[in-house]
């Protein structure tokens, strides 16, 4: 199978789908690997690195995109590269459909069959999803504790705050991968930290393993309501696989915030867990609604390229291998793995909570297969 790498075209986004390693792996499989002209470049990845590997170096978009039969991407494709994309051709990536009806029935109108990172799922897990909220996770509190600062609008409090002086405290709505490595972060800053879930389990599970300066309390909305006054920083970290995230606070809660209190939500790629989360660029990350200040990058491990894209390739590599060994019908019908990462096969919908997004119709991806 002819496997393309195309470069990111979204604002900031300096990250890339497969490093030279990877390239060495398809190539070596009996593929042939194209790569777009400086598609690693933001990622230190250098187009003489991806040719040493055995990759072909393409200089113009259109016909690499033309050349492909499957195309491997980070982020979703934006609306200047839906002509680009054709009926039968693979496309591989992250696309949090649930978050843009408009693309995902662009999409569907293209013919194309479109394999989602952050809905393929092995054993209750979301494999390729994890290693880029963690890398998010993280970055939730450097970003955060910087905009506490009072020249990015905030309040000017130091999130570890000082010897005789309180530290901030931080809120992390949602006790998964982008919460856990959150708290991790904001602990060992010295930051006070309250994390929020409804899964007694995992509370129980992050109860044990946090430090001491974490505290885990069972979710409710008069609970989340409670916090709010009481935080400096807020972490949106709640995930609902494939679909939209639940708004857990409303504008009418930011009333209850401090002034310059800081809000980073990081589930802005599904349309976010704050209501008035709306998408930013790392060009432009912060807006400010009732006196707080609102983070909300779409993208935020594409500010630390390298070490994204090291972390995204070796996580999806295996499954890009099996999808181009097996093509879109074996894959589907061999492998649950990759029949759930199916979002749209020959133009159909084949993801359930997508469909229940935007009150649509979806068909199971195997049936959608046997119709290839």
């Amino acid at each position: 199978m002819k496997v393309a790498v195309v470069k990111e075209i979204k604002a900031q986004e300096n990250r890339v789908a497969l490093t030279p390693a990877g390239v060495d792996r398809l190539v070596a499989a009996g593929h042939s690997v194209l790569v777009e002209a400086g598609a690693g470049v933001g990622s230190s990845q250098a187009d003489s690195a991806y040719a040493r590997a055995g990759a072909t170096i393409i200089e113009d978009v259109d016909e690499i995109w033309a050349q492909a039969e499957m195309v491997i991407k980070v982020k979703e494709p934006l609306e200047e590269e839906w002509p680009r994309m054709r009926a039968g051709q693979v496309l591989f990536t992250y696309l949090h459909l649930a978050a843009d009806e408009r693309l995902t029935r662009a999409l569907m109108d293209t013919g194309a069959h479109c394999f989602a990172y952050e809905t393929l799922e092995l054993d209750g897990a979301l494999p390729l999803l994890t290693p880029m909220s963690e890398v998010a996770g993280r970055m939730s509190i450097q970003d955060g504790a910087k905009c506490l600062e009072r020249h990015h609008g905030g309040v000017g409090t130091l999130l570890g705050g000082v010897p005789g002086v309180a530290p901030a405290r931080v809120l992390i709505l949602g006790g998964g991968v982008v919460g856990t490595q959150a708290a991790r972060m904001a602990a060992g800053m010295g930051a006070d930290v309250t994390i929020l879930d409804i899964n007694l389990d995992r509370l129980r599970y992050l109860d044990e393993i946090l430090p001491p300066n974490c505290r885990t309390v069972y979710s409710t909305p008069m609970a989340v309501r409670h916090a709010l006054k009481e935080s400096d920083l807020v972490i949106g970290a709640v995930l609902i696989p494939g679909g939209a995230a639940p708004k857990l606070v409303r504008r009418e809660d930011l009333s209850l915030m401090k002034p310059g209190a800081v809000i980073v939500d990081v589930a802005v790629d599904q349309g976010g867990c704050i209501e008035t989360c709306r998408p930013t660029t790392h060009e432009d990350p912060t807006f400010e609604v009732e006196g707080v200040v609102h983070y909300c990058v779409a993208n935020m491990p594409g500010a630390v390229p390298r070490t994204s894209t090291f972390a995204l390739s070796n996580a999806t590599l295996p499954w890009i291998l099996q999808l181009a060994n097996l093509g879109v019908k074996g894959a589907i019908e061999t492998s649950a793995e990759l029949a759930s990462a199916a979002n749209t096969v020959g133009g159909q919908l084949t993801c359930g909570p997508v469909a229940a997004a935007f009150d649509l119709e979806a068909i199971d991806p195997c049936e959608a297969a046997r119709a290839l």
